[in-house]
């Protein structure tokens, strides 16, 4: 019995959060190397388990499997066939992106969909770019309504440190009604996707404050709140703080970190939930840098040290605050 095993991470935003999702902005985003695994193989019949849930399912439609089960639609449609017209298989799902129950927040349904067609690429020996791998999974998202930026599926496609500038969705789903999928599939979306290579040695450590992040509510309360001034002001820090990593400049990386906090908290003092503040004040008087991540009001934080103690002064504060280090990755060494 042939049998393949693929693998995809998550993802947290550095910057750029809320303003991607207008047209043409940009936002930084790294790759979480917390892993999702999916394991494919011949089988008489489709069958499809995760261990997010306790039953297997088919292809009959079933709301827990419905990024899995919109993703084999998409491969099919990319293969020009009918889903019951492909090879069975057995695929299986593993790796959950949370602990007690409560997730990270670094991405699972964005995670899961890039893995599914990741795994029948290599299962029916399909050579996916990481570009395109991108644009199966957005237009699987798009399909099902899906109204994110679809940063985290770059992020999570190119498993790697990247600015992404994004598309426009209304665009590219005005076009699922009157375009083929080959001319969507092939058509240029007008978004852009670099890695990025950090010139500065330092060391970025993940902080999970255990809170759920803020509810869709307050979400569609925050983004009510973003105008043209906000969406300038993000970009412009944004493209310094790339910058500033690819050229090495530490003291304009950490001032438009702090540029980005600021205007994030300046947009709505929620993003801000006491736990992040906490994990964010702790790297006062430090050689470092910290911020929320994400639509913030809860999940993880993220703080840039740049010499050993502080990088273990924070790690001590955050224990005591009850956040929980759940990754780390250093460029560089420092003293």
């Amino acid at each position: 019995m042939t049998s393949y095993q693929v693998q995809t991470g998550g993802k947290l935003y550095i910057a750029g959060e809320y303003a991607i999702l207008n047209p043409g902005q940009t936002a930084l985003l790294i790759n979480i190397p917390i892993k999702m695994t999916g394991q494919i193989e011949d089988h008489s019949d489709f069958v499809i388990y995760s261990d997010m849930f306790d039953y297997c399912v088919g292809l009959e439609e079933d709301k827990n499997y419905k990024f899995i089960q919109a993703a084999i639609e998409t491969m099919a449609l990319f293969m020009g066939k009918k889903v019951t017209d492909l090879p069975a298989f057995k695929l299986t799902i593993n790796g959950k992106m949370e602990a007690n129950g409560k997730k990270y927040g670094i991405g699972s349904s964005g995670s899961v969909t890039v893995l599914t067609i990741k795994a029948l690429a290599v299962f029916y020996n399909l050579k996916l770019t990481k570009d395109l791998i991108f644009k199966l999974a957005s237009y699987t998202l798009l399909k099902l309504g899906d109204n994110g930026s679809m940063g985290d599926i770059a992020c999570i496609a190119y498993d790697d440190l990247i600015s992404y500038r994004s598309f426009d969705r209304e665009m590219v789903k005005s076009w699922l009604v009157d375009k083929s999928f080959e001319e969507i599939i092939q058509a240029d979306w007008h978004y852009a996707i670099q890695v990025i290579k950090p010139q500065l040695a330092m060391t970025l450590l993940v902080g999970w404050t255990k809170q759920p992040s803020i509810s869709r509510e307050m979400i569609i309360r925050v983004k009510s709140k973003i105008n043209q001034s906000f969406l300038e002001k993000i970009e412009k820090a944004t493209l310094i703080c790339q910058k500033s990593l690819e050229a090495g400049d530490k003291n304009k990386f950490i001032t438009s970190l702090e540029s980005l906090s600021n205007l994030l908290n300046n947009l709505d003092q929620s993003i801000y939930h006491p736990k992040l503040r906490q994990l964010k004040e702790a790297s006062l008087g430090l050689d470092s840098v910290a911020k929320s991540s994400g639509s913030g009001g809860g999940d993880c934080g993220i703080a840039f040290t740049f010499t050993k103690q502080a990088e273990k002064e924070i790690k001590t504060r955050w224990a005591e605050d009850d956040i929980e280090l759940i990754y780390q990755k250093s460029w560089g060494t420092y003293d």
